[in-house]
């Protein structure tokens, strides 16, 4: 028998004696790809009251100073009201289309190989949405509440640091001891009952923080669950033991170690961030009617924004030198 040298000009991988081997592919498709955040998860949903959606702040109770003590024989009563402000969010929309074309359609419902392709492709287009959504909800770029400037969100990042509460720690200060400080701060407010709940930053802050805890006084940080079969570290402060959740979506510039890095951390109430969602607060979708090309397109479609109450007092901002 004599061999031979071929050049194979098909879609076979091989093709020999008694065997002709063609690509078959796994019918899974690996899928790790991030989606829904812990933050999302945990502030209020509330419907919204129209566009914009109002709401009202009480800033201040009926002056401590002006109703204060006077002579019993001789009451005279001073007149005091309480301080309200009005606020209001307006509504934003995040919107994605996703088109089947009904050949690649038919084509592989004929193959039998990826029969849930379709319901899979349209899953992740919502998960798509929020995606965008979780990072707008941190990073929206616009920058008012009362005259936006963008078609995004205003940002939770941005409405903590026009609140002008922001503290940094110095490249050779302790986390640990700048983030407890500041907690103690917020928690000693003569004016507003402050309880912060969690403590948000990026994976690789506390990663810092806990190698810190580690280093300077040999402690393992306890865990808490914060969502079903989710735990994360926790922090000791005057207001407890707050979770350090990590989130990926809050970003910081420069390398960890340089001296010019700096890391975010935000210190939050999360009762008193809300998003104002209007019809649903989760994605919907909707299928439009057959255009000329046979393709079936489907619009998945959400409306809100959120809002941080209580900007001023009940949140805060720490930047992490490094």
């Amino acid at each position: 028998m004599r061999g031979n040298f071929c050049d194979i000009h098909s879609a076979a991988d091989y093709i020999g004696p008694g065997a002709i081997e063609v690509p078959i592919y796994q019918t899974e498709i690996t899928d790790i790809v991030r989606r829904n955040s812990i933050f999302g998860q945990r502030i209020k949903q509330v419907p919204a009251t129209g566009h914009p959606s109002r709401y009202f702040e009480e800033t201040a109770i009926p002056n401590p100073g002006t109703a204060g003590f006077v002579n019993p024989r001789n009451i005279v009563a001073p007149v005091v009201s309480p301080t309200r402000v009005e606020n209001a969010v307006p509504l934003k929309a995040i919107v994605a289309q996703l088109n089947y074309n009904l050949f690649d359609m038919e084509l592989g419902t004929q193959q039998k190989q990826f029969a849930y392709l379709q319901a899979k492709d349209l899953v992740d287009t919502v998960s798509g949405v929020m995606v965008t959504h979780d990072v707008a909800l941190w990073n929206g770029n616009d920058t008012s509440l009362s005259n936006p400037t963008t078609t995004q969100y205003y940002g939770v990042t941005g409405q903590i640091a026009a609140g002008g509460n922001t503290t940094t720690i110095a490249t050779t200060a302790s986390i640990v001891d700048g983030l407890k400080s500041t907690v103690a701060q917020m928690v000693a407010n003569t004016n507003f009952a402050v309880r912060p709940t969690a403590i948000y930053a990026n994976p690789v802050l506390l990663d810092l923080l806990d190698r810190e805890m580690k280093t300077d006084f040999n402690v393992v940080l306890e865990t808490v669950e914060i969502t079903a079969g989710f735990r994360v570290k926790s922090l000791s402060t005057q207001a407890g033991n707050l979770p350090l959740i990590p989130d990926w979506s809050l970003a910081y510039t420069g390398t960890p170690g340089s001296g010019s890095a700096v890391l975010p951390a935000y210190i939050v109430t999360e009762d008193l961030i809300e998003y104002h969602w209007l019809s649903d607060p989760n994605p919907r979708i909707f299928q439009l009617g057959l255009p000329g090309s046979l393709a079936s397109q489907y619009v998945v479609v959400k409306f809100g924004a959120p809002v941080v109450k209580g900007a001023s007092y009940a949140h805060y901002q720490v930047l992490v030198d490094r």
